[in-house]
């Protein structure tokens, strides 16, 4: 039991190594990288990895007589899921999103430390101490505390009711002009003149006319026509690709421009302004194709001049 416990403790401490080390930027927060569509299972699988890792951590301290606090055990526990959130994931989830998951965590780790009499006594014994203060250190604990946690707390209300002023207007072209050609993974690409290659029939050649007629305009923009249905695991040429690139969208874009691409995503209010509403046929259904590859291939961080100040999030993709 001992030699099991001690290499998953040894897991635990090369994780949160590896954690510290994304922290201080010494080592680059897609070391390991997080698979497309497999995210949310592998983020819970790490975290599960970590758990164990201090539960073996744990085994071996009190094995060899190291009383550790429960207290700051869960303290100090819920402070990492914090900065695995933070400094793990990559590309950055907003802040709004990581506070919905540390109260899931606080939560859970409350629970944790409730879980039986024993424990929740371990846990709360440090807070009745400085509550009681019957030892000098103590005493002085309290106090700080008593002074501290109004400033805090009323320094918090006074930012949060305090009137702001307005942000000027932001004159920006939202859809700037792109430029001649732009070079993506290595290839260049006239946009003047390039066509999509995924335009094609059933015997793979590019065929614009037969695209054009598996599709329908419609109120919200351009739609499939009643009798093309993409996620046919039959369909082929034009349709297979519409399936491949609707998957590539729940992997990579939902997240901002919301399942039904009306850009209400997950994500999409920790943003200002929020992402582009596809269902409104003045924005993509009114662009080139070739103009949404641009903008899609260089994301925010790729936009010219005149698209100053750059209130584009999109990474590039």
């Amino acid at each position: 039991m001992k030699a099991l416990m001690s290499v998953v403790a040894l897991i635990g401490v090369l994780g949160l190594l590896m954690l510290i080390g994304m922290i201080f930027g010494v080592v680059p927060s897609n070391t390991v990288r997080l698979v497309e569509g497999y995210m949310p299972m592998q983020v819970l699988s790490e975290l599960a990895i970590f758990v164990a890792g201090f539960t073996g951590l744990s085994y071996l301290a009190n094995s060899m007589g190291i009383a550790f606090p429960r207290f700051w055990q869960g303290v100090l526990f819920w402070a990492f899921i914090q900065a695995y959130l933070k400094f793990r994931i990559y590309p950055p989830i907003p802040f709004s999103v990581r506070a919905m998951y540390g109260t899931v965590s606080f939560v859970a780790v409350f629970m944790w430390v409730s879980a039986n009499e024993e424990d929740w006594k371990k846990f709360r014994q440090p807070i009745l101490n400085v509550l009681d203060a019957n030892t000098g250190f103590h005493k002085a604990l309290r106090t700080m505390y008593l002074i501290l946690l109004p400033i805090l707390i009323g320094g918090f209300s006074f930012m949060t009711m305090k009137p702001s002023v307005d942000e000027p207007i932001e004159l920006r072209t939202v859809h700037p002009a792109p430029p001649a050609s732009t070079k993506v993974h290595g290839k260049t690409y006239t946009l003047q003149t390039s066509q999509n290659p995924y335009r094609v029939n059933l015997e793979g050649k590019f065929d614009q006319a037969y695209s054009n007629k598996l599709i329908v305009e419609q109120g919200m923009g351009r739609l499939m026509a009643p009798n093309a249905n993409p996620w046919d695991d039959k369909a082929e040429g034009y349709l297979k690709y519409v399936r491949e690139g609707g998957e590539i969208f729940f992997q990579n874009c939902h997240f901002c421009h919301g399942d039904n691409l009306n850009g209400r995503g997950l994500h999409a209010f920790a943003f200002n302004p929020i992402p582009a509403n596809f269902t409104d046929p003045g924005t993509i259904a009114q662009l080139q194709e070739t103009f949404i590859f641009w903008r899609v291939a260089k994301g925010g961080i790729g936009l010219p001049n005149e698209g100053f100040p750059w209130a584009s999030v999109m990474p590039p993709w």
